[in-house]
């Protein structure tokens, strides 16, 4: 069932996952998490094994695939995703109007990623994506997505009320981050995750398209 804000209203305050939610990264990631496991561990590890940790910090996806091997994974990954920034990742089809309607309502607006601040710079530089209230990335919390601390921070940095929050992503992670966080959550389904994945989160809202937003 749909929940709805206490006022009825459209949420006054969003937060949004960055990768495969409002840029879209996929394949930027793919191709660095191939990249890097042929690279250090010689192999090639299935995408499905890739794709189903994308969403949680990188040194933790790193440490499961190889824990004795996880720094140099780390380090190959984020050299080789740096330099593919401009080759790989594009903007969304209606993530710019999304993001301009909701502030031309005044409504507070931040991202919450599990991404560190200079690759989500760097990607805003390539798709510019306006002015935010508040980021988090993961050098800001100890725990990460599916905690809800990332969310919680982006609370508070927002000055907003939970009850009265949305927060989109594409992840199960964001769903269930979110949800343990007490705000509303709008699975994105344009991401990196399959629809069935993220309903089987069972989020507040399904978003097919990112304006779609606008519509709540």
């Amino acid at each position: 069932m749909t929940r709805v804000t206490k006022s009825g209203d459209a949420p006054a305050a969003w937060l949004f996952d960055f990768d495969g939610t409002l840029v879209d990264s996929v394949e930027l990631i793919m191709d660095s998490l191939r990249h890097t496991t042929r690279t250090v561990l010689g192999r090639v590890v299935p995408d499905g094994v890739l794709r189903a940790r994308v969403g949680r910090p990188l040194a933790e996806h790193m440490r499961e695939l190889d824990a004795e091997r996880a720094d140099d994974l780390v380090a190959v990954y984020r050299e080789h995703n740096m330099r593919r920034h401009a080759d790989l990742l594009r903007p969304y089809p209606g993530v710019a109007e999304m993001l301009a309607g909701l502030r031309g309502r005044r409504a507070r607006v931040g991202i919450v990623t599990s991404k560190m601040r200079p690759a989500v710079d760097a990607g805003m530089a390539l798709v510019p994506l306006g002015e935010f209230d508040a980021i988090v990335t993961c050098e800001d919390t100890d725990r990460h997505k599916p905690d809800p601390a990332p969310v919680l921070r982006g609370l508070e940095l927002l000055g907003a009320d939970p009850e009265t929050t949305a927060y989109v992503g594409d992840s199960p992670y964001d769903v269930r981050a979110g949800r343990a966080a007490g705000v509303h959550t709008a699975a994105a389904l344009w991401g990196a995750f399959p629809a069935a994945v993220l309903r089987a989160e069972r989020p507040d809202r399904e978003l097919a398209r990112p304006e779609e937003a606008l519509a709540w």
